[in-house]
């Protein structure tokens, strides 16, 4: 199974809320992403954990099928938890988790344990490298999706020094109650919309300004480094029953999540002194929120990169990356 050390082939895993995930890196090009996304029935806004982690169990080894068998696996790696943070834990990664275990032995290669947002983060940073972009050994990242909100500030691990998962990270805000992807969700599955919401909602928006109907103002919630956005829900609630056009409230939405954000990312320049960001997260790859933050804080003089749209919603190539660069670590 060994193939020389500078030379790394890492399988990745990702067991999230809502995407099963597998992803396999040799050196620096990405040989394989595989993703199924997790069944949600037309209506309801997530899943229990139970369901969730059913469908993994049935979805990985199809996944696997699908890269697998390959004679040359250096290491594997996989996201063990939600966050960085002690004691994060949610059963659907001890899914993946076990696979990775099973498959590490069986083989007697490395087994990397990362969390599910350094995968993200790590994702942004392999499309950076795919791309030729430098990183800043210290950087912002602002982390999107239906189960976080969170600004933190990155640093990348230098010789001599020892984070578990390659980067330091340090939350300075975030959002007090639901994420920017449950506001999504939320208003999107009443809208009748199929969920995940955020495509659906992005194209519904879109519409809305091709035919020129107006965006509904809903308020933006930030205080410093945090956020509300239960608020916004409950405005946009009463709009829809109220008759409002389903695109103004779409493009709302986005509006509101694109000011908060900005706003957000400016606090947190200031706090921290730090002037790069790194976007990551399935919401990132909102293309109106792109445009916005790239014109609104090129204005403030702060460089902002998002991950690749592909790269942005939950993935295993991330994690992937991340062993990749444990395993030439160890290697040095």
């Amino acid at each position: 199974m060994q193939q020389e050390a500078r030379h790394p082939v890492i399988l990745g895993i990702d067991t999230s809320c809502y995407t099963t995930s597998v992803a396999l890196i040799a050196g620096r090009e990405l040989l394989a992403d595989r993703r199924l996304l997790l069944e949600v029935p037309q209506g309801k806004r997530g899943l229990r954990q139970a369901e969730a982690v059913f469908q993994h169990v049935r979805n990985l080894p199809q996944l696997l099928e699908e890269v697998l068998p390959r004679g040359d696996v250096t290491g594997v790696a996989v996201s063990s938890k939600p966050r960085s943070a002690a004691g994060s834990y949610m059963p659907v990664f001890k899914t993946g988790e076990g696979m990775a275990r099973a498959l590490a032995l069986a083989w007697d290669v490395p087994l990397y344990l990362t969390s599910h947002q350094a995968g993200h983060i790590w994702a942004g940073l392999f499309g950076m490298e795919s791309s030729g972009q430098p990183m800043e050994q210290d950087f912002l990242a602002v982390h999107l999706s239906g189960g976080t909100t969170e600004v933190v500030s990155v640093r990348l691990e230098e010789p001599g020094e020892d984070y578990d998962e390659g980067v330091k990270i340090q939350i300075l805000g975030g959002s007090l109650d639901i994420h920017a992807g449950q506001l999504i969700d939320r208003i999107g599955v009443k809208l009748g919309l199929s969920f995940p919401a955020g495509p659906h909602l992005e194209k519904l928006a879109k519409t809305g300004r091709q035919q020129g109907i107006s965006p509904v103002p809903l308020a933006v919630s930030v205080k410093g480094i945090n956020v509300n956005f239960s608020g916004p829900e409950t405005a946009a609630l009463r709009l829809l029953e109220a008759g409002a056009h389903p695109a103004a409230v779409a493009q709302g939405v986005e509006i509101c999540i694109a000011e908060s954000c900005a706003k957000l990312i400016k606090a947190a320049t200031e706090a921290s002194g730090l002037s790069v960001v790194l976007m990551v997260g399935g919401v990132a790859a909102n293309q109106y929120l792109r445009q916005y933050l790239s014109g609104e804080l090129g204005k403030a003089g702060i460089s902002i990169t998002f991950a690749p749209s592909r790269l942005s919603s939950d993935n295993a190539v991330g994690v992937a990356a991340y062993g990749r660069w444990r395993a030439l670590q160890q290697a040095n």
